[in-house]
């Protein structure tokens, strides 16, 4: 329920956990961007898994910052 792969929509803005299929990479954390889709891996391709660790609005989404 709260894994997430390339392709699909991102539907949270926030600090996700990476991890990659066949562990050529460390898992690290990114920041996406609700709207749109989670990228596949220059090496893994579909093999990459996403994890929501922290939601985090976009400032544009902020009532302070909407000028």
């Amino acid at each position: 329920a709260g894994l997430f792969k390339p392709g699909d929509r991102i539907t949270k803005s926030g600090i996700y956990s990476v991890t990659h299929e066949g562990k050529h990479a460390e898992t690290q954390e990114v920041t996406c961007v609700a709207g749109k889709k989670f990228p596949a891996c220059d090496e893994c391709g579909d093999g990459a898994q996403f994890v929501l660790v922290r939601h985090a609005r976009h400032v544009a989404r902020q009532d302070h910052f909407r000028s």
